[in-house]
Parts: C-alpha cells; sequence; structure tokens
C-alpha cells in the first residue's frame, strides 16, 4: 500500500505542470491536437481538406490541360492515360476543370464561413445578453429566416440579386447565419449567468466589455464548430445553385455547373457527371468528417 501511494506521489511529481498561463494553453492545444489525431476519420477529412487547398493552390502546375481549351475532335472520350477523367462535350480535360473547380468551391466556402461566422455570433451574443425586446426582435428575425430551407432562400435571394459566384455567396451567407445566431443565443444565455459576468458588472465592466472579452470568447468554440458543420451544407447548395445556372456562369469549372451539363450525356458519357458528383461528394464528406472531430475537441462536455 504504501509503495503505491509513493508510486502516485513520483507520478504527480513527474507530471508536467504549466508555469504560466500561456504553457497552460499551449498544453491544452497540444492535448486537442492529439486527441483530435487519434480520431482517424477525422483526421482522414482533415488531410482531404488540406490536400483540397494545395490542389486549389498549385491549380496552373497541376492542371495537365488548359481547363477553358476545347478540342471538338476530343470531345466525350472516356478515361484514359491521355485525359484520366475523360472530357466533356467541348473536349475539354474534366480532371483540369476540376482541379480549377477546387478554387471556386474554396472560396465560395471559406468566405462565407467568414461572413456569417461574425454576423450569427454578435446577433446570438446581443440577443442573448440583454434580453428582453432586443431579444424578441432579434430573434423573430431568426425564425424568419428558419422558416425557409436554406436552399429555397438561397435560391429567392441569388435570384433577386442575379447569377454570379459573389452573388451567390451573398445568398448563401444570408441563409446560413441565422442557426449561428441561435447557438451563440444559447450558450450567452448559460453564461450571463455565471459568477464572474456577475463579478464584472459589480466592477464597473460595460456591456460591450462584458461582450467582447468573456461572452464572446467562450461562444467562439461552438460557434466553430457549427460553422465548420455548415460548410458541408453550404459547399451543396453552392453546387445546387451551380446546376441551377444561378451560380457561377460558363465556363467557369464550377462542380455544380459541371454536373448540371453533364446529365445529358448519363447514358454514353457517365464519367461528365460523375466526376464532378465524386468531387463534391468527397468534399462535403471531408468537411463533416473534420467537423465531428473538431467537435470532438472543442466540446467542453467531452468526455
Amino acid at each position: 500500500m504504501d509503495d503505491m501511494h509513493q508510486h502516485g506521489f513520483r507520478g504527480w511529481l513527474a507530471a508536467p505542470v504549466p508555469a504560466s498561463a500561456a504553457q497552460a494553453r499551449a498544453q491544452q492545444i497540444w492535448l486537442g491536437c492529439k486527441r483530435f489525431a487519434a480520431n482517424r476519420s477525422a483526421l482522414a477529412g482533415l488531410v482531404f481538406l488540406l490536400l483540397l487547398v494545395i490542389v486549389a493552390w498549385l491549380a496552373p502546375l497541376i492542371a495537365p490541360y488548359n481547363p477553358f481549351q476545347q478540342s471538338l475532335s476530343a470531345r466525350l472520350t472516356p478515361p484514359s492515360a491521355a485525359h484520366w477523367f475523360g472530357t466533356d462535350e467541348l473536349g475539354r480535360d474534366i480532371l483540369s476543370r476540376i482541379i480549377y473547380g477546387t478554387r471556386i468551391t474554396l472560396y465560395i466556402a471559406v468566405l462565407t464561413a467568414g461572413i456569417v461566422a461574425p454576423v450569427g455570433l454578435i446577433v446570438g451574443t446581443i440577443a442573448g445578453y440583454f434580453g428582453g425586446w432586443i431579444d424578441l426582435v432579434l430573434m423573430r428575425i431568426v425564425d424568419v429566416f428558419l422558416a425557409f430551407p436554406s436552399l429555397i432562400l438561397a435560391l429567392a435571394f441569388v435570384t433577386a440579386l442575379g447569377p454570379g459566384i459573389e452573388n451567390a455567396v451573398i445568398a448563401l451567407s444570408l441563409a446560413a447565419w441565422p442557426p449561428i445566431a441561435r447557438l451563440a443565443r444559447a450558450e450567452t444565455l448559460t453564461i450571463r449567468k455565471s459568477d464572474y459576468v456577475a463579478a464584472m458588472r459589480m466592477q464597473g465592466a460595460s456591456h460591450l466589455r462584458i461582450i467582447w472579452s468573456d461572452v464572446i470568447p467562450m461562444c467562439l468554440p461552438s460557434v466553430v464548430v457549427r460553422v465548420t458543420l455548415n460548410m458541408a451544407i453550404v459547399i451543396l447548395t453552392a453546387a445546387g445553385l451551380g446546376f441551377l445556372g444561378l451560380g457561377a456562369q460558363p465556363p467557369s469549372p464550377e462542380w455544380g455547373a459541371m454536373l448540371s451539363t453533364g446529365r445529358e450525356f448519363m447514358m454514353n458519357a457517365w464519367w461528365v457527371a460523375a466526376m464532378p458528383g465524386i468531387a463534391i461528394l468527397l468534399t462535403s464528406l471531408a468537411v463533416n468528417l473534420a467537423g465531428d472531430g473538431l467537435r470532438d475537441v472543442l466540446d467542453p462536455r467531452h468526455d
């Protein structure tokens, strides 16, 4: 028994004890990275997304052909050594177009996330912190947006704004921010009742300082996870807009637009639609897997 107590005491002495807040934070980040790496599916999703970023960055060097170059003599060529993914109805190399289309997909996803995260976070924290009529008005606006499916809402906005990538991003952002605001409000309702927020008020801190320094940092992990998981929906919705001709316009190599064109040749040239469809599927799956792993790391209730 004494040996067990002595062994435990020695283990306690051997455990690294952070000497500062910065070291404690670094240790927490390291443990989070180890937990994320232990989740093989999440790690696979992250590796695939990093690969997409590299492909988008090096697209001019990786793509074997010009994505806009037409060759009617090679139209609807099946996958081969010359064209790994085949060619489309205009003889354009599908692999090259998918590689360049990665840029468009990542541009839409990242820009939409950069808009919906701060907007939803600010609206949700203000509504949850102040309550009363401010909460009532802001949440009724959120309810109006949530009453429609995201694709239908995005279609309505992009129809009013007109087709194009920038208008598609605006439409997707308008459809994607309400769930983020609802989540931030729920987190804020719990945080505002905590003892440290009450202590800040007693010290004379302003509402703006409390929201900025205490409420928003506590809400941020949940918002980041939700935005990451929502990116799969954003990618699918953006592809849907392109499929309907309301996103990126021809001859832009957007995956949804390529899928829309390829549906006309499904019977005799399946690869024209299958290749961009597989790209959309794998990217959405990778985002979901990485988001699940990120949720396990950032969720404070994770066991």
